[in-house]
Parts: structure tokens; C-alpha cells; sequence
């Protein structure tokens, strides 16, 4: 087995050379981002690491499936942080940047169907960067289902394009010829990206982690065409930061880069809750026969009439499983669906009808 822990004070020395470091963790719906989460929280040994999440559905699952939900975590407002002004994500790098304990890098994990380049220009293009460092920008690729025309998706194929480092995960699942081709297709829309392979989000993190990859210097042209193509707004907002110091105050302005990425892609999100179980039989059914051919991505904590056990749902393509573990609260159900011109009432009413 790879060794994919760190150097913890070669790897701390490396990250806070200039800024706090930020790495942007990106791919398209299902291509493993929070398992990869997941295995550098299981990995850093004494490097603090705060997390930042962002959800496209209106419940956070990802969050709850995290290793480590404690100190480290700030959630970000639900919804596609890369189509609005982007102010919840700078008032949490802000809420990062200010606490007292120290905190080596941060890692962004976006939405599966999110634009990174507003991302990216919150970091080069505002006050942000005299305050962090854009170390990188990872994009997770599942190696079984993506192909050069992913979905019609204008979101998955920015995602490479703007990419450091393209993680080819689920190797496992793809023919070596497919991952070979997968290798000459990245290189042909980004080339110098560095192009690693992992299974299940397995990497050794300084391979991903101070690495130093993101030149600022070359999204100053993409901001420009950015502003003018999005209707750059400028908007100020005056903060106050309170610190454990009494009188302590900044400001900071917000800066709007929006993308219409969602418009051009069509994706929309359902989100289902219930405090009544699923019939484990009719739930199967509707995957197998009633689930729209349209949704690309499901996700849940789901609870089954004949199960004492909390089962985490995952829907990636064609492929579904289902992983038991114990209820940390009382036991409900939390589902999300997203895909593209679905019908949600119906997916709902469907829904409803498995319930016991």
C-alpha cells in the first residue's frame, strides 16, 4: 500500500511560505471529491486542515459524511458558490483566516456541477490574495465514465480545463486502454497538467498539498474577459470581524464572478426528507425501474423499515451502493437528486410512495 501520509514539517514548512494555502477541489457529479476529502482528513497526521464544503442540493450531505465534522469544518451556503457573488465563501475564508489556533492550508470542495473559474478569481482577483495562496487547483475525474463530451456539461469540461492536477480516480472500474485515453484526452485541454491515477481517492498528499502548482498571473486575462462577459458588479459591503481582541475590526469588499454555466448545462437539484422509512423493496424498484435515465447523481442517508442501521447512498451513473453504519441522531431520511430536465414532482410522488 502507498504511504499516503505526510512529512508533517517538510509539508507545513512548504505551505506557509507565502499566504494561507488553498487548494480547490473540483469534478463533476460522482468523480469521488469527497472521498479524496476524506482520505487526506484520514492522512494529514498533525497538519491543520480546515474544510470548506459547498452543496449544490439544499441538504449538506457530504458534510455528514466526513470524517472530521468538528473545529475544522465550515459549510458553505448550499446552492452553486460559482454562480452567485460569492460572498459566503469569502466571509468563510474570512471566519478561517481569523481564528487563533493555527491552520495550515484549506481545502474547498465544490459542487460537482460548478464553474471553478469564479472560484479561482475569488482568490487571484480580490483582496483574498494578499491574505492566501492558491496552491492548486485538483480536479477528480472518475476514469470509468468520463468521456470528451461528459454529459453535454460545460461545468465538467472547465473543470479539466483550468485544472493543475487531474486526479484519474477509479481506476479500479476502467479498462487500462480507457485510462490511457482518458491521459491524451486531458493533456490535449490542459497541457503541463500534473495527471495522477487513485482508487477510492488514494494519493499520497504531498503530491497534492504544497505543491505549488496555480500561476495567478495567468487568470489576470480571464478576469478581465470575466467581468465583461458575467456583468462584473462590484459590490461593498462593510464587515466587522470581531477577534478575541476587543476593538479589532477590517473590511473587506466583495466582488462578484458569476457564471451562467448552470443555464447552459440545465442541472437542478431535489432535495427529499422524511421522518418515516423507506419500504427497502420499493425503494430498490424505483431505482431499478422508476429513476429518471437523466439523473447523473443521488446521494443520501437513507432509513429502511427492516434495518436498525443508518445506510450512506451513493448514485454515481449507472451505479448505486449502499454502506451501513450506526445512527449518530434519530433515524430520517435525507436524499438528493440531481440531474438535468427532471420531472422533481414526480420523482417526489415516487418517492413518497416508498415510504412505509
Amino acid at each position: 500500500m502507498t504511504n499516503l501520509t505526510v512529512q508533517t514539517p517538510d509539508l507545513i514548512a512548504n505551505l506557509r511560505k507565502r499566504g494561507m494555502p488553498v487548494t480547490i477541489i473540483t469534478g463533476f457529479l460522482g468523480s469521488g471529491k469527497t472521498t479524496l476529502l476524506n482520505q487526506i482528513l484520514k492522512n494529514r497526521q498533525d497538519l491543520k486542515v480546515a474544510v470548506l464544503v459547498n452543496e449544490f442540493g439544499d441538504i449538506n450531505i457530504d458534510l455528514q459524511l466526513l470524517v472530521s465534522t468538528e473545529d475544522d469544518m465550515v459549510e458553505l451556503s448550499n446552492g452553486c458558490i460559482c454562480c452567485t457573488i460569492n460572498e459566503g465563501l469569502v466571509d468563510a475564508v474570512y471566519r478561517v483566516l481569523e481564528r487563533e489556533e493555527r491552520i495550515d492550508c484549506m481545502v474547498i470542495e465544490t459542487t460537482g456541477v460548478a464553474d471553478p473559474l469564479p472560484i479561482i478569481l475569488t482568490f487571484v482577483g480580490t483582496e483574498l490574495r494578499d491574505l492566501t495562496n492558491l496552491d492548486s487547483v485538483l480536479t477528480v475525474v472518475d476514469s470509468e465514465t468520463f468521456t470528451p463530451d461528459h454529459f453535454d456539461s460545460e461545468a465538467a469540461l472547465k473543470q479539466v480545463a483550468f485544472a493543475d492536477i487531474v486526479l484519474l480516480n477509479k481506476t479500479d472500474l476502467a479498462p487500462q486502454e480507457k485510462v490511457a485515453e482518458l491521459e491524451s484526452y486531458i493533456r490535449t485541454v490542459k497541457e503541463g497538467a500534473r495527471i495522477l491515477h487513485s482508487r477510492y481517492g488514494e494519493v499520497p498528499l504531498p503530491l497534492i498539498l504544497g505543491v505549488g502548482l496555480t500561476q495567478a498571473d495567468l487568470f489576470n486575462s480571464l478576469e478581465t474577459e470575466e467581468k465583461h462577459e458575467h456583468h462584473h458588479e462590484h459590490e461593498h459591503h462593510h464587515h466587522e470581524h470581531h477577534h478575541h481582541e476587543p476593538d479589532h475590526h477590517h473590511e473587506h469588499h466583495h466582488h462578484g464572478h458569476h457564471s451562467n454555466h448552470l443555464d447552459n448545462d440545465g442541472f437542478i437539484s431535489l432535495s427529499f426528507e422524511s421522518d418515516r422509512p423507506f419500504d427497502v423493496h420499493k425503494f430498490q424498484e424505483f431505482l431499478t425501474e422508476k429513476m429518471p435515465f437523466d439523473v447523473f447523481r443521488a446521494k443520501g442517508i437513507l432509513w429502511f423499515n427492516d434495518s436498525p442501521m443508518r445506510h450512506i447512498f451513493q448514485l454515481s451513473g449507472p451505479r448505486y451502493q449502499l454502506d451501513a453504519s450506526e445512527w449518530f441522531t434519530a433515524p430520517n431520511n435525507q436524499l438528493v437528486v440531481i440531474g438535468r430536465n427532471l420531472d422533481t414532482a414526480q420523482i417526489k410522488e415516487h418517492l413518497n410512495s416508498c415510504l412505509v
